[in-house]
């Protein structure tokens, strides 16, 4: 019987600390909703529980992570400050999730943890345990775009208008929410590589990393939260895009002018850098350049790193023809890499896909590629990218061939090396321009038109005698004027 009595105490002792500490909650809960607001408390800090208290340190329930790591970074010390006021006692605030944590209906105190209020025990049971494992890399397909497999680091081109922003790509796959490299930042022209290197990061922390990753365009961003709101389901999709380790936004110049989707994505992009997690975005332009885009959020986009990738050289260029055409199968000559290289400058997805085109005519006709095939074929694109040639444009394409510099177009040097590359450029601005002889030997150096004539003539017998040549010149023509 006397063990039954000592049984009883201790329940009845248990049940009234419990309710000394509820005491002491609804007082803190009472503070924090004087000073964060009624809104601001309601939508954030109502649904915690308050569960044991071990020591010095007391635990606080809430029913999510997303909600647990948020509170933990924007309240966490403010919690812990009330609670040793309140209690002495008490110097740590330990935030978990647990089931059963919900919202107290109107009026009441806040839940007094996940245990049912009968229970003399405290609700450690009921904690979620596999909340605090490392969760299983995975990209959430419930709510982002997949992952394109072709896009891969080892599938990038690198060069000179590219390599830093590949290197801060592989420094965050790496080591993701690196000082430094938190947010990363994109941002070049159309067709440049920066949804490729975005993949790139994806592919590479799944398959390396433990982590969860979202990749989506702006405009998925956008239409998903409209849906929420229509729904009333806002709360499950803040909870969805905040749960994830790394968070990839395409394109999100396309949020510029839309300021309801521009505030979510301000405060997914605060919730998320607070509780470490990664973020990339891209974008056609840097943030101190994205005018319609709130300042708070430009100010907080270039806070991390900014990686500019710069418009292709010639030899990235033929880089990237020369590895996709290896990778194909068929056999480009290096003429037709070049003329491709030197005609399509501004875009690379352009230019894959006029390879791509030049390969599957090959492969449908059985015949080979040439010059002749790819001006046939790709007429249209070489059409649209054709521009009035100048003078100065013949002289620069044909110093870019033979290695020259520009300079020497107009200089006195009459070494074979500089004098022949000069006199093709002067019978190609013959052949190309509707400028006069006069016209043409003043921007060769203040030249006389004798001296134009003389270097159409040679240039004509040059190609008669040697195939090699006239098909150098015979390039540059093409490339100039198609």
């Amino acid at each position: 019987m006397t063990g039954g009595l000592e049984g009883y105490d201790e329940v009845a002792e248990a049940n009234a600390q419990k309710s000394i500490l509820d005491i002491h909650w609804s007082r803190i809960c009472a503070r924090l909703k004087a000073e964060v607001g009624e809104v601001e408390y309601n939508t954030w800090l109502r649904q915690m529980g308050v569960g044991p208290v071990d020591e010095d340190e007391i635990t606080l329930y809430l029913p999510t992570r997303f909600l647990r790591d948020w509170v933990r970074g924007q309240y966490g010390d403010r919690l812990g400050a009330l609670w040793h006021a309140e209690v002495p006692a008490i110097r740590r605030v330990e935030l978990q999730v647990a089931r059963g944590a919900s919202p107290a209906t109107e009026g009441d105190a806040p839940s007094a943890g996940p245990a049912s209020a009968a229970a003399a025990t405290p609700p450690v049971a009921e904690v979620v345990a596999v909340v605090e494992e490392p969760r299983a890399a995975e990209v959430r397909s419930d709510l982002a775009a997949p992952l394109d497999p072709r896009f891969t680091f080892d599938t990038f081109v690198v060069g000179k208008p590219n390599e830093f922003a590949y290197a801060c790509a592989r420094r965050v796959a790496e080591r993701p929410s690196s000082p430094g490299f938190n947010p990363l930042f994109l941002y070049g022209g159309v067709g440049l590589g920066k949804t490729h290197l975005m993949h790139a990061i994806g592919s590479e922390l799944v398959r390396e990393g433990r982590v969860s990753v979202a990749y989506m365009s702006a405009e998925k961003f956008m239409y998903r939260f409209i849906a929420a709101i229509r729904s009333q389901s806002t709360m499950e999709f803040k909870e969805q895009l905040r749960s994830v380790d790394v968070l990839m936004i395409d394109d999100l110049q396309f949020l510029i002018g839309k300021d309801n989707t521009q505030e979510e994505f301000f405060h997914t992009f605060n919730a998320l850098v607070d509780a470490g997690r990664q973020i990339v975005v891209s974008a056609d332009k840097s943030p101190s350049d994205l005018s319609g885009m709130e300042d708070r959020l430009r100010t907080r986009l270039g806070c991390g790193m900014v990686a500019d990738i710069h418009a292709t050289t010639f030899e990235l260029r033929i880089s990237i023809l020369e590895a996709k055409a290896a990778a194909s199968g068929v056999e480009v000559p290096a003429k037709v890499l070049e003329f491709l290289a030197h005609k399509i400058t501004s875009n690379v997805r352009e230019l894959e896909g006029a390879l791509n085109r030049l390969i599957a005519h090959a492969n449908l006709f059985g015949r080979p590629v040439t010059l002749e095939a790819t001006q046939d074929v790709l007429h249209d694109i070489l059409k649209a990218n054709n521009r009035r040639v100048t003078i100065e444009e013949i002289q620069r394409k044909v110093a870019e061939h033979w290695n020259i510099r520009l300079t020497d177009m107009s200089s006195a040097r009459r070494s074979t090396v500089v004098a022949r590359p000069r006199q093709v450029a002067m019978y190609l601005s013959k052949q190309l321009t509707s400028r006069s002889l006069p016209e043409i030997g003043r921007k060769f150096g203040n030249r006389d038109h004798t001296t134009v004539i003389y270097a159409v003539r040679r240039v004509m017998e040059l190609m008669e005698q040697d195939p090699a040549f006239a098909e150098d010149v015979e390039l540059l023509r093409r490339m100039l004027e198609s």
